[in-house]
């Protein structure tokens, strides 16, 4: 897996997880060890995940995106809106998603 996925990769992944519902909602607690957790459990079943960080979370969500990636391996954030986040790790034995080549940008 690369280590920065390009814009075209990103651009397929968002429009993989367009009607994707987040799945990971962050209150005011913020980022504990069970949030954590909780989307390392969602790693283990789907390779995009999306996390909404509410407005009463003590972060905004571009430094919770980043702090998850930097948490768990092979965490990449494609892309971070309002207070959406999308997170893409491949499934490292057998990989769903064909990503677009790294090529052609």
């Amino acid at each position: 897996m690369p280590d920065r996925l390009t814009a075209r990769q990103r651009a397929h992944l968002r429009s993989l997880a367009h009607d994707q519902d987040p799945l990971i909602h962050i209150g005011k607690e913020g980022l504990t060890d069970a949030v954590r957790e909780a989307i390392a459990e969602a790693f283990n079943t789907r390779e995009l995940v999306t996390i909404r960080v509410l407005d009463n979370a003590p972060n905004d969500v571009r430094p919770v995106a980043e702090a998850v990636a930097d948490a768990l391996d092979a965490v990449q954030v494609v892309d971070t809106i309002g207070h959406t986040a999308l997170l893409y790790r491949p499934h490292p034995d057998e990989p769903e998603i064909a990503l677009p080549e790294a090529g052609g940008e």
